[in-house]
């Protein structure tokens, strides 16, 4: 018997897209907001490019393609950061560089790896939204300095 991949809906995909719309915009700036820190840039390359690795390898349909299983959300992610470089061409003040993408790829990969292997970080990912807001905190008294 043969295996169907499961189709994906548009609902599955939205955190993945709303991430990579989000990178498209910032890309599209001549200036990004950022702290004035040798390589910042490239730590943020690496964990939003995480992220992005992560929201794609919990798409159902990525999960389940045969072949290389979760490896494609690094694909995935890969090429869009390929991609993303290109359009950074197009951008006055901003230039296309190599080990960016290689931080995309390696954040990708790194955060596709520990969203497999580590169960913490898969059960986080997965707790539903709603129910994080929630969660009641318990409030703090404040001492009583009265005399």
């Amino acid at each position: 018997m043969k295996h169907q991949p499961k189709i994906s809906t548009f609902r599955e995909w939205l955190w993945p897209i709303v991430v990579a719309i989000t990178i498209f915009m910032a890309s599209g700036r001549s200036q990004v907001s950022a702290p004035q820190l040798p390589g910042i840039d490239k730590i943020a390359h690496f964990f939003v490019y995480g992220l992005l690795g992560t929201l794609i390898a919990r798409v159902p349909s990525v999960a389940g393609w045969r072949g290389l299983g979760l490896a494609w959300a690094v694909v995935i992610a890969s090429l869009f950061g390929i991609t993303d470089e290109f359009h950074q061409s197009f951008t006055p003040g901003r230039s296309v560089e190599l080990a960016d993408w290689a931080m995309d790829t390696s954040g990708a990969a790194l955060a596709v790896f520990v969203y497999t292997y580590w169960q913490a970080y898969r059960r986080f990912m997965e707790y539903p939204l709603a129910a994080r807001s929630q969660i009641e905190v318990p409030a703090q008294s404040a001492p009583d300095f009265t005399p």
